[in-house]
């Protein structure tokens, strides 16, 4: 049965750092998918790049984009979800490959904005693969669908737990 885990917590906790370490620690895995950083000028957060697995990046939500859809104050570019992200994650769900490891960072609210990229994850869910993914605390429909799955184990990130997170999820996911 593949795994599943869900690394859920409040924003700046450590979720994207956990996962980009899994990663690292994970580099003879064949790893797809995709992780998000903050964009700053200064001391300003002015937005968010998506980066994947394959080392493809772009901007996925700013500050200067005009929207829709706006996520706060950020505009963001579903296109990216679209170019970016989906033919992994669908690859993935259609052809399953054997050790392979979908890392998600985040199912948050600019990514859940689009319903392709909604679709590929629900996807990505239900094939037989292992998926590892970051989401946030907050209650919404659709992640906490995921999070109730009888399948899927959450896991809670905090500053007491993101430094051996990614240490004891690798040594999980290692020999799969």
């Amino acid at each position: 049965m593949p795994t599943r885990i869900l690394l859920e917590g409040r924003p700046g906790v450590g979720k994207t750092t956990a996962i980009r370490r899994l990663a690292a620690l994970l580099h003879g895995r064949d790893i797809v998918g995709f992780t998000t950083e903050e964009i700053r000028q200064g001391d300003a957060r002015v937005g968010f790049a998506l980066e994947t697995a394959a080392g493809r990046r772009a901007v996925l939500a700013h500050v200067g984009f005009p929207g829709p859809p706006k996520v706060g104050r950020y505009g963001v570019d579903l296109g990216v979800m679209d170019r970016l992200a989906l033919p992994a994650l669908m690859a993935a769900s259609a052809d399953p490959v054997p050790g392979q490891l979908v890392l998600i960072d985040e199912l948050g609210r600019m990514e859940l904005a689009s319903a392709s990229f909604r679709e590929a994850v629900r996807s990505v869910f239900e094939a037989g693969v292992d998926v590892v993914a970051t989401v946030h605390a907050h209650s919404d429909p659709f992640t906490d669908a995921l999070k109730r799955r009888p399948d899927t184990e959450l896991i809670a990130v905090t500053r007491a737990n993101r430094h051996s997170l990614p240490d004891d999820l690798a040594a999980r996911l290692e020999y799969r």
